[in-house]
């Protein structure tokens, strides 16, 4: 039988880590093991080593979480055929009704699959019917190569990838075909292995599939009183979400009986009600199949008092978790993963699971060094001192790297405005506030974009602890403000700590290591990292036996 190596991608050359780590994992399925954890950091290549299990098993699911390294996936790994979401491509019907022939700008116009709608009721002599787009192929065309030239190119990118050997998908359109389209695609799925790729970011993407939120929009479009309901019980929640999805199909049924004798009936608004009462209903079966094991976490208000959004979320995913685990091999990788929390988390049984750690980081420890300067404990309970004296040497690392851009994060936007209040004026005027949604309207990458034509610009943001490449000049120091705890005050949270001991710890530490690496992106790349809260000491404490290998050095930790 050919080797593990021998399916490392052929236009590329493995480095010395790339075989160690090669030959450790071929040497955990030789022992028996089908579920392999990688914990290897940035710059050890490991789409390239996913990609070689992937070719090894004949057929395979890769599964990463992010636009960018699914767009690396796509540009060093010809063989993956790769599924994009709806907002990437042009609906050719709007285009064709909006008169639209450039493509680029149709999507630019708002023009997508996204908005386009793929099934219309229709009107034909006086009974209404379902249409399905002229333009949407079927997966039988696509697998026969006999679709038609102008077929949609959503739905052309979505087939092909399924009757492919080897598929590339982000985790929402993966958990999406796996927990409402199975049984729709079920000749399509069947794959010897699974690569998840950014891997500790399972559990964030499962609970967008099982929770729900509410959003004050709703209650208001529902013709609701929100003061009828109380925000912190579960079964009042479980009767506003009855209660929306009644009105959603109530306003459904009046609007198909009022339009009856209407030649054109709004079935664009039809088919947005639909989808919220899909949703609405779907969040009840969901809570209601183990509502033991839901949460309501206290409502987010406006400025007046007012309730914005209210989140009813699962404590525990690993039910859920298995429904896409469900092929025969599966790897899971990260830069920043524990076995035993990962493990506890999903549902997974340790001594099934094999667990490959790099030894080492690719890159040269000068390049990547961290400063602990333990200025003050930051905290719910801190002074305002304490505050104060963590922005003097936020102040004065800014004088120091006055000619270079840089980042600094901390752990919420509040402590972000009082960071930039307190300030000198002449760093304050270096600084962009960063967040995934901005206040001046403006997106996180559209933030980045302008950081980047700024030659001392430093982003100042709660948000950008990963899915961020600060690559090159782009930053060459970033500052830790806060150690970045989850919220304990959220009830979710206290209820992971009760059930899972390991988690809150794991999610810490997860998050801390992740920001380290925003800045150093290669192996010449370099950058300074200063860690100014002093409860990172109690961090690196709790979770020694979590720390991956590649961070021993740059930590002063043993080997």
């Amino acid at each position: 039988m050919l080797s593990l190596l021998s399916k490392f991608p052929e236009q590329f050359t493995p480095r010395g880590i790339q075989k160690e780590i090669i030959s450790e994992i071929e040497a955990s399925f030789d022992s028996g093991y089908k579920k392999i954890i990688l914990c290897a950091p940035t710059g050890v290549g490991k789409s390239l080593i996913g990609s070689t299990v992937a070719q090894y098993f004949d057929s395979s699911f890769t599964v990463t979480a992010s636009k960018h390294l699914q767009n690396q996936y796509i540009q060093d790994i010809k063989f993956l055929k790769s599924v994009k979401g709806k907002q990437n491509f042009p609906c050719l019907k709007l285009m064709e009704s909006e008169k639209v022939e450039n493509s680029r700008r149709a999507i630019r116009w708002g023009l997508t699959c996204y908005k386009g709608q793929c099934q219309e009721r229709v009107n034909k002599n006086g009974k209404e019917i379902v249409e399905v787009c002229k333009f949407k192929p079927t997966i039988k065309q696509v697998e026969e190569k006999t679709y038609d030239s102008e077929s949609c190119h959503y739905y052309l990118q979505k087939y092909e990838a399924l009757v492919s050997k080897h598929s590339l998908w982000n985790y929402h359109a993966f958990f999406q075909i796996m927990k409402f389209n199975k049984k729709l695609f079920a000749d399509y799925l069947d794959r010897k292995v699974s690569v998840f790729d950014e891997a500790h970011k399972i559990e964030d993407q499962i609970i967008q599939f099982v929770g729900f939120d509410i959003f004050s929009g709703h209650v208001e479009e529902c013709n609701l009183n929100p003061e009828k309901y109380n925000f912190t019980d579960l079964d009042s929640i479980i009767q506003l979400t009855d209660d929306i999805a009644f009105s959603y199909a109530k306003k459904i049924k009046d609007i198909k009986e009022s339009s009856r004798f209407q030649k054109d009936p709004d079935y664009e608004l039809i088919s947005r009600l639909e989808r919220r009462y899909d949703r609405a209903a779907q969040a009840k079966i969901d809570i209601m199949s183990d509502k033991d094991n839901f949460v309501v976490n206290d409502p987010i208000k406006d400025l007046n008092g007012n309730f914005r959004t209210i989140s009813v979320k699962p404590i525990d995913v690993s039910q859920s978790a298995k429904a896409f685990f469900e092929t025969e091999y599966q790897i899971f990788m990260s830069a920043t993963i524990d076995k035993n929390s990962f493990c506890e988390n999903l549902g997974l049984e340790k001594d099934s699971i094999a667990f490959v750690d790099a030894p080492k980081s690719p890159f040269p420890i000068e390049n990547r060094r961290i400063d602990l300067l333990n200025i003050r404990r930051l905290s719910y309970g801190s002074t305002e001192e304490d505050e104060l004296e963590v922005i003097k040497v936020i102040d004065r690392i800014l004088d120091e790297h006055s000619n270079e851009r840089g980042l600094i994060l901390t752990s919420s936007i509040p402590r972000c405005e009082k960071i930039l209040r307190y300030l000198s004026p002449k760093n304050t005027r270096r600084i962009r506030v960063c967040h995934s949604s901005n206040k001046d309207g403006k997106t996180q990458d559209e933030t980045i974009s302008e950081h980047a034509s700024d030659p001392r610009g430093v982003l100042l943001s709660s948000s950008l602890w990963e899915g961020v490449d600060l690559k090159d000049d782009l930053s060459r120091f970033q500052i830790v403000a806060k150690v970045p705890y989850p919220n304990y005050k959220e009830k979710r949270t206290k209820a992971k700590m009760d059930k899972f001991p390991l988690w809150y710890t794991s999610q810490t530490l997860t998050k801390l290591l992740q920001g380290f690496g925003r800045s150093i992106r290669s192996e010449n790349d370099q950058a300074r990292t200063y860690v100014l809260d002093t409860a990172v000491n109690n961090v690196f404490f709790k979770a020694q036996q979590m720390i991956p290998k590649a961070y021993y050095d740059v930590l002063g930790m043993d080997t």
